[in-house]
């Protein structure tokens, strides 16, 4: 870096406002010749504590200036209970719910998002050796974090993607969800996530009483989304279902 951007009033407000990242990812790591050494340890980047430090870096910095009292400004502005009947467009209401959708096999479910931590492309299972089935599936890496890889599918007792031949959904829309509260985590293989959607609590219908009186019933209620039925799933109940047969 030359002299006269150090010492030039303009130079010293690019060092500021342009935090100098490490990128190494894009030199010598995957994206790179991917010379570093450590891709033996962690095989991908994206599992590396030197790419995990700057993505931490990015999120503690500084905000800009006046960004807080805008973002203010902009939620002052809100109407508390602004509602819509569009499922694609949020709800501003106290008396909304957050779920995210997800398929498995032919059936549309929804899992509270106030529980969802994240949603990554699929991972290698790692299985316990006397201990995985077709429940507990094995272990799982997400950015460095061993969790337990569970499957809701067997779970619940739903019927496989494989076993319906008229099914020609694409491969590549399976996801891995990873799911919990603090330390109590758990990754499910999904066959496609479709998004974080809002819910008037007036649309929650109750399920009907032959699945509410299933004694494997995860089901809390039903709604309405894109022309199709959606179970949403008691997360308290199934945790711990997967708690008592699994841990």
């Amino acid at each position: 870096m030359s002299n006269d951007l150090h010492n030039s009033p303009a130079g010293e407000s690019q060092i500021i406002d342009r935090p100098v990242l490490n990128d190494c990812w894009n030199k010598i790591g995957v994206m790179g010749d991917r010379s570093c050494t450590e891709l033996k340890n962690v095989i991908h980047c994206h599992e590396c504590q030197v790419f995990a430090a700057v993505g931490d870096s990015l999120l503690e910095r500084q905000p800009p200036l006046n960004y807080v009292d805008e973002w203010i400004s902009v939620l002052a502005e809100t109407p508390v209970d602004e509602e819509t009947q569009n499922n694609e467009t949020i709800i501003k209401t106290a008396s909304a719910i957050s779920v995210m959708i997800f398929r498995l096999g032919n059936e549309q479910l929804a899992l509270s998002a106030k529980i969802l931590q994240e949603v990554t492309h699929p991972c290698v299972i790692q299985p316990l050796p006397h201990r995985s089935n077709e429940l507990f599936l094995g272990l799982v890496n997400i950015r460095g974090e061993t969790l337990l890889c569970a499957s809701l599918s067997n779970l619940l007792n739903l019927e496989s993607v494989e076993e319906n031949p008229a099914n020609t959904l694409p491969i590549n829309s399976q996801r891995m969800m990873v799911a919990g509260h603090q330390n109590e985590k758990w990754v499910f293989p999904v066959d496609e996530v479709y998004g974080i959607y809002r819910f008037h609590l007036n649309e929650l219908r109750d399920a009907p009483v032959v699945i509410a009186k299933a004694a494997q019933s995860y089901t809390q209620g039903i709604i309405n989304w894109q022309g199709k039925k959606v179970n949403c799933l008691d997360s308290e109940l199934l945790f711990y279902t997967l708690n008592s047969k699994i841990l």
